[in-house]
């Protein structure tokens, strides 16, 4: 193993006497490094942008939702809260009614979601970064309401704007017809709009906020009745004890879902595109390590003299096959290491100095991740050994002996 080795290293060290065998290897060896770098920053790159969109739903979503397994909504007695409040893993909760109605302003209409949130909102979720304009709803305040800014935009609504209350209207449960009754087959409520928020595209026409015992008279619901509760826990937790836990407090009458699993249709996209990436990179870097093959092969074709003689002195081919392929692994481990290094000089100079932005003010993204590293190693070192092999097959018996 040691000669092989020694040999290898002398033969990647020394210059050939044709100068195209050198301008050979250092290409390659420039390849397998550009390539590294190349797999390395656009990872990074990915990451930065899935963390950057998950940051959206993260600001907004529980780290554990419940709701009801049957029907829309669930009853919530004091013992059951109580229980709740003595799991030590649980840092707060919040009781929500959420439904779908219709918002009104000055002859506009818009089919939103009516969330209802009790006092302890602001505990479970981070609205204070989700504001736009104005102030998040006062539970002092019975009739006050936030919207998004694109239910704003939409409808033509501003904050604190007394003189235009937004009309929150509701269908009344039932199944008479609408023009048997005498009585009007909705609810109705008018609300002042005392801030908006602003999320993303998807999230910000969808949801008005309100207090909790708003919604629940507006839906024709007894206080303790809630469509969910959302949690926030301690981050070192551990999600299904803490899961489990809450079931049991509601004998396993509600659905437990996780951040991940409220937001399991981005969560399989961003991995999917993470993978395609992936791959498709890898692919480039297999074509790139073609190159290696190339050199090691020209290195054997100028170094038969050599392998004769070596193989003269007692050599066996399967030593000699081992140099060649020694050589192989050395350029592209050797060129994957330098390629992480550098990969990580320039992503940790996006993260300080911001050089390159995708808006005037929006920096892009980037994150390191130690696994990135690992994953980029692992692929060069993989592929660089596929290459070497390849190549080092070339020497035969046959081959020396014409040589």
């Amino acid at each position: 193993m040691k000669f092989p080795l020694y040999i290898a290293k002398r033969y990647l060290l020394s210059k050939s006497s044709q100068n195209a065998i050198n301008i050979i290897n250092i290409v390659t060896s420039v390849v397998v490094v550009i390539g590294a770098l190349a797999l390395f920053i656009v990872l990074s790159g990915f990451a930065g942008l899935k963390t950057f969109s998950l940051s959206f739903s993260n600001d907004f979503d529980p780290d554990i939702k419940i709701e009801a397994a049957t029907g829309k909504t669930f009853r919530v007695n004091a013992a059951q809260l109580k229980e709740l409040e003595e799991i030590p893993e649980i840092v707060s909760f919040s009781k929500i009614v959420e439904e779908r109605v219709v918002l009104s302003f000055k002859n506009k209409h818009h089919i939103a979601k009516i969330k209802g949130v009790d006092a302890n909102f602001k505990s479970v979720n981070a609205v204070d970064s989700i504001m736009y304009v104005g102030k998040w709803v006062d539970p002092n305040q019975y009739q006050d309401a936030v919207i998004g800014i694109g239910i704003s935009n939409l409808l033509g609504v501003i904050a604190n704007d007394y003189t235009g209350l937004l009309e929150i209207i509701v269908p009344k449960p039932g199944t008479n017809s609408i023009t048997s009754s005498s009585k009007a087959p909705y609810e109705q409520v008018n609300v002042l709009t005392s801030g908006i928020y602003r999320i993303n595209e998807d999230l910000d026409d969808q949801f008005v906020f309100t207090n909790l015992e708003l919604a629940q008279e507006l839906l024709e619901l007894d206080i303790d009745q809630v469509t969910h509760i959302e949690f926030d826990i301690l981050p070192e937790a551990d999600e299904a004890v803490v899961r489990e836990k809450i079931a049991t407090v509601f004998n396993n009458e509600v659905i437990t879902k996780s951040r991940i699993e409220l937001n399991d249709a981005l969560y399989k996209m961003l991995n999917t595109e993470n993978i395609a990436i992936y791959l498709i990179f890898t692919l480039v870097l297999i074509l790139a390590l073609f190159n290696v093959v190339g050199a090691i092969v020209m290195m054997i074709l100028d170094k038969r003299g050599n392998l004769k003689t070596l193989f003269s002195m007692g050599t066996t081919i399967k030593q000699i096959k081992r140099i060649f392929f020694f050589q192989g692994i050395i350029i592209t481990t050797l060129g994957g290491l330098l390629g992480i290094t550098l990969g990580v000089i320039a992503v940790f100079l996006q993260i300080k100095f911001k050089l390159i932005y995708i808006t005037a003010s929006l920096p892009y993204p980037v994150e390191f991740k130690f696994m990135n590293c690992v994953t980029v190693f692992l692929t060069i070192t993989i592929l660089g050994i596929l290459a070497s092999y390849l190549a080092s097959r070339r020497i035969t018996k046959g081959f020396i002996a014409n040589s």
